[in-house]
C-alpha cells in the first residue's frame, strides 16, 4: 500500500511538471525543465542519503513543482521582490505537492511533513528542511553553478566568494564534507573557489 501510494504521487508530480514549456537537454535527452530538476533531485538524495524515507524522498521530488507558473517577472525586479518571490514559491511548490500528495492518498500528518519541508520552515531545526537544502544545494553545485557563473562575467571573485560562501551555509557539515570527496562532479573552473569558499567558513 505505502509503495502504491509513493508510486502514485510520484506519477502526479511527473505529469504536472511534463506540462513544462521550457525544455533541457541533458545527455543527448529532451526533458522538461522542471522534470530533469526533480531527477536531478531525487538522484541526488540516492547518492547522498540512500535511507531516506518517502517523506523526505516526496518533499525532494517536488521542490520545483510546476515553477514556471509563479515567473520572477510577476514581482518588482529588485531585492524586496526577488525575496517576496521567493517566499511565493515555497508556499506554492507545497501546496502544489500537497495537493497532489492528498490525491494520492497520504493523510494529513504525512503531508503537512512534506510541506514543512518544501516550504523551507524550521530550517535549523526540522531534519527534513534541512536535507532538502544539503541536496538543493549539491544539485546546483554539480548541474547548475557554472551555467550561473558564465551568466555573470561582470562579477569579480570577491563576488563570487560571496555567492559560493551563501550557498555553503545552508548545508550541514556532512554535505560539505560529501561535496569535497568525489561524491559530486564539481564544476572544473570552479575548484579553486569553492575550496577557498570552505575554508573561509
Amino acid at each position: 500500500m505505502t509503495q502504491q501510494l509513493f508510486n502514485t504521487a510520484i506519477e502526479l508530480i511527473d505529469a504536472a511538471n511534463n506540462e513544462d514549456p521550457n525544455i533541457e537537454t541533458s545527455e543527448g535527452k529532451d526533458w522538461c525543465k522542471e522534470s530533469l530538476y526533480a531527477h536531478r533531485m531525487s538522484d541526488m538524495l540516492q547518492r547522498y542519503l540512500p535511507d531516506s524515507d518517502d517523506a523526505v524522498k516526496l518533499a525532494v521530488y517536488g521542490q520545483h513543482i510546476q515553477r514556471w507558473k509563479s515567473p520572477r517577472t510577476d514581482f518588482p525586479m529588485d531585492r524586496k521582490g526577488y525575496h517576496q518571490w521567493r517566499t511565493a514559491l515555497y508556499t506554492f511548490h507545497a501546496e502544489t505537492t500537497a495537493t497532489f500528495l492528498a490525491q494520492a492518498g497520504y493523510d494529513d500528518a504525512f503531508i503537512e511533513r512534506v510541506k514543512l519541508a518544501i516550504g523551507k520552515k524550521s530550517l535549523k531545526t526540522n531534519t527534513d528542511t534541512q536535507t532538502l537544502e544539503d541536496v538543493a544545494a549539491l544539485v546546483f553545485i554539480e548541474h547548475y553553478m557554472q551555467a550561473f557563473v558564465d551568466k555573470h562575467p561582470e562579477y569579480d571573485e570577491e563576488k563570487w566568494l560571496f555567492i559560493v560562501v551563501r550557498t555553503l551555509k545552508k548545508m550541514t557539515a556532512q554535505a560539505h564534507q560529501f561535496a569535497l570527496t568525489g561524491n559530486i562532479k564539481l564544476p572544473e573552473p570552479l575548484i579553486p573557489l569553492i575550496k577557498k569558499a570552505v575554508a573561509s567558513l
